[in-house]
């Protein structure tokens, strides 16, 4: 018994003769794609059909990865204002002007940038807005005069030392005198430092017993947040 689609074959062959893609007739005339492959074992294409079909193939498959990147986009930046929404939840769930609130951060800060093994607090970052966090916290809870704060820098061969000191003195409102000390890695002389990238400062106060502190509040929090499973 013939199939249901049998009365199309010679037009699915005529079709297929022409170079058309079995996915474009399939389309076309609502032919099961197993059918027609069966009817178009007999029919042979030229080279020139096979390139154009190669062809089209390519250019589908990249249409289809165009329109797969720009699902991904966006849904990608769908989650990603899901998410800002909800971390605006919990910063304004947070009163930053409580200074346990502001001590943790502090230690914690202190706990994944600090030097753990220094007799003094010491804080080393490439980012502005990490320093001066620090610097403002410590100002707030510990107050701290900014003339007992100093500072060195790690820089790269291509970047003027006098132009940084200048730059993370305006922008963590330390004096320059209390820049101590500036060290250039020449090893990086092959290669250009990015324009955003203003080295790594160091910020330091002769304060044994105000590390030790943020440490033990550091340490503890993470202690007691594993005790409650």
């Amino acid at each position: 018994m013939a199939s249901k689609w049998f009365k199309y074959k010679d037009q699915a062959l005529q079709l297929r003769k022409e170079g058309l893609s079995i996915r474009k007739i399939e389309q076309d005339l609502g032919i099961a794609r197993s059918t027609l492959s069966g009817w178009f074992n007999e029919v042979q294409l030229s080279s020139a059909q096979k390139k154009v079909l190669l062809k089209k193939w390519q250019l589908g498959l990249q249409k289809a990865r165009e329109k797969a990147a720009l699902w991904h986009k966006a849904d990608r930046q769908k989650r990603l204002k899901e998410y800002l929404q909800e971390a605006e939840g919990v910063l304004d769930a947070l009163n930053v002007k409580n200074e346990p609130i502001l001590e943790l951060a502090l230690a914690m800060l202190y706990l994944g940038e600090g030097a753990k093994k220094s007799d003094n607090l010491r804080v080393s970052n490439s980012s502005p807005l990490i320093l001066k966090t620090l610097i403002s916290i410590l100002q707030k809870i510990y107050k701290i005069d900014v003339q007992k704060i100093k500072c060195s820098l790690n820089l790269r061969s291509d970047q003027d030392p006098e132009e940084m000191k200048r730059f993370w003195s305006d922008e963590l409102k330390i004096p320059l005198e209390n820049f101590t000390y500036v060290y250039v890695d020449k090893r990086t002389s092959p290669t250009k430092t990015y324009e955003w990238y203003k080295g790594v400062c160091m910020v330091r106060i002769g304060n044994t017993a105000m590390k030790e502190r943020l440490m033990y509040v550091a340490n503890g929090f993470c202690e007691r947040v594993l005790k409650t499973g």
